[in-house]
């Protein structure tokens, strides 16, 4: 019978190296060479006119779907690329990890109009707005799945790995016959929660002013957020209902489909009670073209696993030296990055030292608001999400009825309903703070909720009967078995939703609505703020305060309750 196998955590790590130093000033670098190429932008730049006619909404959720798609393409792949490296090869883990901690910790907002400046002083108008907003969207996306697909890999059985090892499986053998299909649940179900997280910096990814440049491009959360800064509610309603639309579409199409296709990679000894269905999946397993494929591809599989058997240059033994001796142009690029690195990180320092004594004073204050918002915001989202992630999960005909819901509830875009829940709440004591709090929670509950549902599904039905033959309490059941079932993918949806909260607060602690503008302390109102007047010095000294605190959070609490996660809690 498998098990939750308990093991001894390692030691823990410095929560802070010279590598992570290494990392911070490459950003630093990274950002400042943006910076610089923003100083020859454009001196003023707009957009085209946004139409809120009924008639252009078709156009716009094609246009907008398409940007969406792309963005999703690129992140799955860097997702298996980036995981599969950072989990199998020790050595990779060391500089990977660290990376995927600081590129997770960036906010996506601060980092934008760096991005969009920078594009736009080297491609025209149109082709530096769509890159941009593709590289938004991917970066609202990819951490999510990557730390999934990673979490996933780290805590395969270890009897499955040793049967891959016996049947002598190759790198490629086992990635696609055991790694990937181990995954497959938690990537479809974080798959969902990207797309989610793509709807909800749509409008910011489609429509951003900095300064006196105006950036726009056609499409739904243009036309969302152009409907709510003019206060137009029926084209709100519009937009939010063609919104629905293509969600429940999506869900129907696409998602639905591949959760009940990925139902026969669930590791269990018994039949579950009612298996997830599709009714188009149905239609194409039963469809001649769909047949005529399976037969195609068949062969192709077989020529692939032939072709790769044998060769496992990917795995490194711990341990294992690689030639010391490297090329040339390799010590000649490492210097001349390192060089570049020192540089660029020397620039940005300067830059920053034009910063009084009360912009680092706003910093630390802003920092210590804003923290408090995202630590509340988060209890609270586990509070809720937790027992109903749990009840989803593991009920499948409950999970059929609220499953197309929580979609739909996840991918109306917080931002565009924002305005009116902040006229609404203005009127409470602590209005705005309360609104950023709820803004935060709108935006970042759902990494959590579709994080608990994935682990909750892929208990093993047998356990649970085991439960239930042992007449286990409610309280023992969740103590026993339920927690440490779900508790990877709860640090999992932790990490990427705290992150997430981060990026909220630069739109939940600076709004401008109705020609007004509505601002409380926190360092995502200071962001928001450099943003709009330009001045880049503090939007730099505050994106990288931002940075170096979600890192030290990572890891002096979250990076060592994932250790926990990987080494104690995994069924045996």
């Amino acid at each position: 019978m498998k098990q939750f196998y308990y093991k001894p955590a390692f030691p823990p790590k410095p929560a802070f190296t010279i590598g992570d130093g290494l990392i911070l000033l490459g950003l630093a670098a990274i950002l400042y060479g943006g910076i610089r190429l923003a100083f020859d932008a454009p001196l003023v730049v707009s957009g085209p006119e946004i139409s809120l006619s009924p008639s252009a909404l078709p156009w716009y959720a094609l246009l907008s779907v398409g940007r969406m798609a792309i963005a999703y393409f690129l992140s799955l792949l860097f997702s298996l690329f980036y995981g599969y490296a950072a989990a199998r090869n020790p050595s990779a883990r060391k500089v990977l990890m660290p990376v995927l901690d600081v590129l997770q910790s960036v906010p996506i907002l601060s980092f934008l109009p760096v991005v969009l400046l920078s594009l736009s002083a080297i491609f025209p108008e149109h082709i530096a707005t769509e890159i941009s907003a593709i590289v938004l969207i991917f970066t609202s996306q990819a951490w999510n799945i990557t730390f999934s697909f990673y979490q996933s890999i780290t805590t395969i059985p270890s009897e499955l790995r040793e049967a891959s090892a016996i049947f002598r499986f190759s790198s490629w053998l086992r990635f696609r016959a055991l790694e990937l299909p181990f995954a497959a649940i938690g990537l479809i179900w974080n798959s969902m929660m990207s797309w989610s997280g793509g709807w909800f910096f749509l409008m910011a990814a489609e429509i951003f002013h900095v300064g006196s440049h105006d950036f726009r491009l056609p499409g739904l959360g243009s036309y969302l957020k152009t409907a709510a800064a003019q206060g137009n509610l029926m084209a709100v309603l519009a937009g939010t209902g063609v919104l629905i639309l293509v969600v429940v579409l999506l869900d129907q199409f696409i998602w639905r489909p591949l959760l009940a296709w990925a139902d026969k990679f669930k590791i269990e000894m018994v039949e579950g009670d009612e298996e997830p269905s599709s009714w188009f999946l149905d239609i194409l397993s039963r469809s001649w073209l769909m047949d005529f494929f399976q037969r195609r591809i068949s062969p192709l599989n077989e020529w692939l696993d032939m072709s790769f058997q044998g060769k496992d240059a990917t795995d490194i033994a711990p341990g294992a030296s690689l030639d010391s001796k490297r090329p040339a142009w390799q010590i000649a690029l490492a210097v001349t990055g390192l060089l570049a690195i020192i540089y660029g990180s020397f620039m940005a320092i300067a830059l920053m030292t034009t910063l009084s004594l009360k912009d680092w004073i706003e910093l630390g204050v802003g920092l210590l608001a804003t923290l408090a918002r995202v630590f509340s915001s988060l209890v609270i989202a586990m509070l809720w999400t937790i027992p109903v992630g749990v009840a989803i999960g593991t009920n499948r005909r409950l999970a059929s009825l609220l499953q197309p819901l929580v979609q739909v509830v996840a991918a109306i875009p917080a931002t565009a309903l924002f305005p009116m829940l902040l006229l609404a709440l203005l009127r409470v004591y602590g209005g705005l703070n309360i609104a950023a709090i709820a803004l935060m929670l709108m935006g970042t509950q759902w990494y959590l909720l579709f994080n608990v549902i994935a682990g909750a599904a892929a208990i093993p039905q047998d356990l649970r009967f085991t439960t239930d033959l042992l007449g286990l309490s409610v309280l023992d059941r969740w103590r026993t078995l339920i927690i440490p079932g779900i508790f990877p993918y709860i640090i999992t949806g932790s990490i990427t939703a705290s992150g997430g909260a981060w990026n909220a607060s630069i739109v939940a602690e600076y709004v401008e609505f109705g020609g007004k503008t509505y601002a409380t302390t926190g360092i995502g109102a200071t962001i928001a703020r450099a943003t709009g007047t330009g001045n880049y010095a503090l939007l730099l000294a505050g994106t990288l305060v931002l940075v170096i605190s979600v890192i030290l959070i990572n890891r002096l609490f979250w990076q060592r309750l994932y250790r926990l996660a990987e080494e104690r809690y995994r069924m045996e």
